[in-house]
């Protein structure tokens, strides 16, 4: 199997500029673009969203943005409840685990646990016959990461209702059923790896919990979560499933790698330490992209499961709503408002300047003070313009008379007393009279031409972001 390099290449900073202008204009359109250009939208997730406007986009992607505006005052009524004490406790004691390395959540008690705690307990209060899960707690840090309290709430809550329905609720049916999705699905795509897991037992419960309930954002280093999750966000769960079929034939998917796994512990202790190259963002998005699993094939898989799962076990205790492919589907199960996709500043800023004085109202025939003022003004001649010599005339110019004295173009300043500029509160040294004069930039210099701001600028706008791996 090839291998990519072994780091991304970043992105240059012209590129992300253009991208940042793109992704700008799909945002002040956004329903446009997903009903005209959806296939367009896609491409661009799956290049990479701009770090700056990541949060922005995620909360459009997954329809926290509508669910928001249509449920106004609603966070704010739920973080002034106390919530369940025993949730509260519970919830405590797992805020330190999330990306202890990351400068959000490195301090106890920080505003980043808060507001982790504040998100959290909002939703136990939201759904509280769903109450807290413990995997919701990576799912909420990511989305603090990138956007404000109020809104990784309802990104939560899409993520938890629409994205992975059923997913955090009491017996986990919901992940149990889809990793008999996944175990079908290696099967088809890789059929080397399916006869290993069958001849070992391996469920996938054992393997595939985290990778799933966590959207892999505790397994994979920090630029390939944020990759995944752009794609995630667009298209929906089968980009979980496709993440999780490349890890799995990445590390099992070769006679010589299956050697050394000769039984379950050894394949389970493989599988809980992927080699980085398989993890890396650039190779891990091109084999994602490749893998063919669609939404109809994780739909029909879906149906042959749960039609078994009843048939051994019964009916399923916990009544799941049905799962949305992505931001599309999304979308078009609750059609927003243009009111509900208007971008709202965050800041705002009053102007200084005093308000405006009412026009006085003028009688017929009457003059205004400027009219009268300008007629004045007309009046008077103006003022005699003295001609300064250039006193470093240049080839072609009209040669001056030698007899006549050269008249000192600064009279008044000779004798007085110049303040000097500072630059970071220090004066400048005096130039001497005798030294020659500065290097006057003119159209023939290259290096006008040549630079430009994207050239000296070196990254983006970007929200919070740790420069190493964040995940556990």
């Amino acid at each position: 199997m090839p291998l990519g390099p072994a780091e991304a290449q970043d992105v240059p900073p012209e590129v992300l500029r253009q991208r940042e202008v793109k992704w700008l204009d799909m945002l002040s359109n956004w329903d446009k673009w997903m009903v005209k250009r959806h296939k367009k939208v896609r491409l661009r997730c799956q290049k990479g969203i701009p770090p700056s406007l990541r949060g922005r986009a995620w909360l459009y992607l997954s329809g926290g943005k509508v669910k928001r505006e249509q449920n106004r005052g609603k966070f704010e009524e739920l973080d002034s409840q106390a919530g369940d004490p025993k949730e509260l406790d519970v919830i405590e004691k797992d805020l330190h685990r999330q990306f202890p390395f990351h400068e959000m959540f490195v301090s106890r008690g920080g505003h980043g646990q808060q507001d982790l705690f504040r998100v959290l307990k909002a939703y136990t209060l939201y759904r509280p016959e769903e109450g807290y899960c413990q995997a919701q707690a990576p799912i909420a840090a990511v989305l603090l990461m990138h956007m404000p309290a109020e809104d990784a709430f309802w990104g939560l809550v899409q993520i938890c209702e629409k994205y992975l329905p059923g997913y955090y609720s009491a017996g986990l049916e919901a992940i149990q059923l889809d990793g008999e999705i996944l175990y079908a699905l290696t099967r088809r795509v890789s059929p080397l790896v399916y006869r290993h897991l069958e001849k070992h037992k391996m469920e996938p419960i054992l393997y595939m919990t985290e990778w799933f309930m966590c959207a892999f954002s505790r397994t994979l280093p920090w630029a390939s979560v944020l990759r995944v999750w752009d794609m995630f966000l667009c298209d929906g769960v089968k980009i979980i499933f496709r993440v999780g079929l490349v890890l799995l034939k990445c590390m099992l998917g070769t006679r010589e790698k299956l050697k050394a796994c000769q039984g379950q512990y050894e394949t389970m202790e493989l599988l809980r330490a992927i080699e980085p190259r398989y993890m890396q963002e650039g190779f891990l998005v091109r084999e994602v992209l490749e893998v063919p699993v669609s939404e109809r094939d994780v739909e029909r898989e879906h149906h042959v499961q749960l039609k078994r799962w009843r048939k051994n076990r019964g009916e399923l205790h916990c009544k799941s709503p049905p799962r949305m492919h992505g931001a599309r589907a999304i979308m078009a199960s609750e059609p927003p408002s243009r009111q509900d996709l208007r971008q709202n500043p965050t800041i705002i800023v009053e102007s200084p300047l005093p308000p405006p004085q009412p026009t006085p109202q003028l009688k017929k025939g009457e003059k205004s003070k400027e009219e009268k003022s300008k007629k004045k003004g007309s009046m008077k001649k103006a003022p005699t313009v003295m001609e300064i010599p250039n006193p470093y005339p240049l080839a072609g110019d009209p040669q001056r008379d030698p007899q006549l004295p050269l008249r000192d173009p600064m009279p008044t300043l000779r004798n007085s007393t110049v303040q000097q500029p500072l630059v970071n509160d220090t004066p400048l040294p005096n130039t001497p009279e005798d030294s020659p004069p500065p290097h006057q930039p003119t159209l023939n210099d290259q290096s006008l031409l040549t630079v430009s701001p994207l050239q000296k600028s070196t990254q983006s706008l970007s929200s919070i972001e740790a420069d190493q791996d964040t995940y556990l």
